[in-house]
């Protein structure tokens, strides 16, 4: 790693050390609104060679609509050509070689727009926005080369919000104290939070709000809305948030987090709010056409469409799900392959029926039985759609064979066990063994090498009054 270049241990390759770092985010409110991001970085060279560039990513414009991107190499603006060997990243040429144990500081800022309706990109308000963790701050990537290092962010840095007097702020990280500041503008106010790698990827969530605060089964929920709510208004969707928690913390092993505080925010802008992750997710667990209502923002905070009024907790559910599942405590779990990139879709399954109610499990397997064509129809391998469908019924398989309490145990001994580190198939196989004693290779070998879903499993939920009798079995 970068960090040991810089010790006693000698360099193996070209690579640099982020000695310090600071990420500004500024929101301007007039004449028209914008988000305004500095990253300011100290680098030092900590490998066994000069380097000519540098590589970075900067946000993602599927997701981010930004112009004015710049980069600064102490004092001299740097071209941003896109990287020859990386898509998503961009090369930043050095005009002079950048000698070995030489310091340099790395400035890189673009500006954030509002997108037009017709574009998915996230847009915002002109007195609230959000950033959500993962994909808008820039990011250094490692040196080109063997036994490349670099990258990697300090122990500790900044991260610093400058928003209109009057605007409520949560981010990430540890908060160092809020304070008004004086300039041309009067009426800025500056908040700035610690962050450390256990805070995952940075967020901030600030604007005009109305805040209502309760507590939940064990979790403190803040509504922050964008109207005034009544006291009451938190009163049904507790009750069914409560219910999801306890069946998450069940399945799951209680979430990884030092406060257990939860946030549901009203979405700024509903257009662009939204990804087409969380649609896809929404498809196999809702009925057909139904458009998302929420998304995770970050470990603790779910965005929210309040156009219908308040949160229905169905619909939150299957965001709280990542909140137990992914982000720092499982580095790159979205990115999974089948049957594992179906698991968010069951656990927000299991969320939807815990508030609904048990006989909601048979309607959602029904569902994806008839979309799914029987076994001697499908060939090898299969297409996507099928392959999704067939990835999320695959737990429930699991659930129904080994029974709902071995499989919680076996999903939160798997999560608890490889906690920070990513697991695979072979994982959950160890676990599922493990609880239940028993050897599940040739079962999971005939959901997984054989096309469609084992005959058996269909039979036993084409009629409504099997799936009702198995949904009795496994509900909690």
């Amino acid at each position: 790693m970068a960090g040991s270049s810089a010790g006693c241990t000698a360099a193996f390759g070209p690579g640099y050390t982020i000695v310090a770092q600071e990420i500004s985010v500024q929101f301007v409110a007039s004449p028209e609104p914008m988000i305004r991001l500095n990253a300011r970085y100290q680098l030092r060279n900590t490998g066994n060679q000069p380097l000519s560039s540098l590589e970075a990513r900067l946000p993602g414009r599927r997701r981010f609509h930004f112009v004015n991107p710049k980069a600064l190499w102490d004092a001299t603006e740097l071209p941003l050509d896109l990287s020859p060997s990386n898509a998503r990243a961009f090369l930043l040429t050095i005009p002079q070689p950048w000698t070995i144990s030489a310091s340099h500081t790395l400035r890189l800022s673009v500006d954030f727009q509002r997108a037009q309706e017709s574009d998915n990109s996230l847009t915002f308000a002109s007195d609230a926005f959000f950033l959500p963790a993962q994909g808008w701050s820039p990011e250094l990537l490692p040196s080109r080369g063997s036994f490349g290092t670099g990258g990697v962010p300090p122990k500790s840095w900044n991260l610093v919000v400058r928003v209109p007097a009057g605007f409520v702020i949560h981010t990430s990280g540890q908060a160092k104290g809020r304070k008004s500041r004086t300039s041309v503008n009067a009426g800025e106010q500056v908040f700035s939070a610690v962050q450390q790698p256990k805070d995952g990827f940075p967020f901030v969530v600030a604007g005009h709000f109305s805040r209502t605060q309760q507590s939940v089964g064990g979790e403190t929920v803040n509504l922050w809305t964008r109207s005034p709510q009544k006291p009451d208004t938190l009163g049904d969707p507790s009750v069914g948030l409560a219910r999801v928690i306890r069946a998450y913390d069940k399945m799951f092993g209680s979430r990884a987090r030092d406060s257990h505080q939860l946030w549901i925010v009203e979405c700024p802008a509903v257009p662009g709010c939204f990804t087409a992750a969380a649609s896809n997710y929404t498809s196999l667990i809702f009925e057909e056409n139904r458009k998302p209502s929420a998304e995770m923002a970050s470990l603790d905070t779910v965005m929210v469409d309040l156009t219908g009024g308040t949160p229905v907790m169905p619909a939150v559910a299957p965001s709280l799900a990542s909140s137990w599942l992914g982000y720092d405590q499982n580095p790159g779990f979205f990115q999974q392959s089948p049957p594992l990139s179906a698991l968010p879709a069951f656990a927000a399954a299991r969320g939807r029926e815990a508030v609904e109610g048990p006989q909601i499990r048979g309607e959602i397997i029904r569902r994806m039985l008839r979309e799914l064509p029987r076994s001697n129809s499908i060939r090898l391998p299969e297409d996507d759609a099928t392959l999704r469908a067939k990835s999320f019924l695959f737990f429930y398989g699991l659930q129904d064979r080994y029974g709902p309490d071995t499989f919680d145990k076996a999903l939160s001994h798997m999560l608890y066990a490889r906690a920070g580190r990513g697991f695979n198939l072979a994982d959950l196989i160890a676990a599922l063994e493990q609880e239940s004693h028993q050897n599940i290779t040739e079962f999971v070998r005939l959901w997984v090498k054989h096309p469609g879903v084992p005959d058996e499993f269909r039979s036993r939920y084409e009629t409504p009054s099997a799936a009702i009798a198995t949904s009795k079995e496994t509900a909690p």
